[in-house]
């Protein structure tokens, strides 16, 4: 069993994804919906996130091949953009960020608010497919890699899920200081964990 690549892929998976942070902004897009309302909202969200990473999973590395994008350069891409994303979390701008995407939902009467914003873009977004792909670029085409990454992307939309169902509790035991800080937190090991992509492309790229 691959555990550094476990490891490596659940850290990446779930310090993107944010499974806690998130519960602020479900809060707010469910705000005055029925409990089984909101649990309807929370389970289609997870699986329609699932399926989007898991595909991210299975085509991405065919798709960098058919465009002739080599791993390197995706990785030095990709690790530029989870920079970007882990300096809005360190700043705080991500937050407002997903605050401000829900509100225009709800403004545009967006029907199926558990496909938009909620699963895509803010479980499944551009930070979260792109870390997917660059993990799907070093299961050297193993069906036990791949299987596990797949695992892992089910493990971490399975915890939002239960954060989703747990929201109110969640708000109330963490509250906006509580979720700062640990925006703060998970914003740093993404930083240090972006750096290391763009290392290891560059690396790469040069050693070519």
């Amino acid at each position: 069993m691959p555990v550094e690549f476990l490891i490596s892929a659940l850290v990446t998976m779930f310090v993107v994804v944010d499974p806690v942070g998130l519960v602020p902004t479900f809060l707010g897009i469910t705000h005055g919906m029925p409990a089984r309302a909101r649990l309807s909202v929370a389970l289609r969200a997870t699986v329609i996130a699932a399926i989007v990473l898991a595909g991210a999973a299975l085509i991405g590395d065919w798709l960098l091949r058919t465009l002739s994008i080599t791993l390197p350069a995706f990785r030095i891409a990709g690790g530029l953009l989870l920079f970007s994303i882990a300096s809005e979390m360190v700043f705080g701008v991500r937050i407002e960020r997903q605050t401000q995407q829900a509100e225009e939902a709800l403004e545009e009467r967006v029907r199926n608010i558990a496909a938009f914003p909620l699963a895509v873009p803010l479980m499944a977004g551009p930070g979260a497919i792109t870390a997917t792909v660059l993990l799907s670029g070093r299961v050297d085409h193993e069906p036990a890699r791949i299987a596990l990454l797949i695992g892992v992307i089910v493990a971490v939309c399975a915890i939002s899920c239960l954060c989703f169902l747990a929201a109110t509790q969640i708000a109330k035991v963490i509250g906006h200081t509580g979720n700062t800080v640990q925006q703060r937190l998970l914003g740093v090991l993404l930083a240090a964990l972006a750096v290391q992509y763009v290392i290891d492309g560059a690396r790469a790229a040069l050693g070519g």
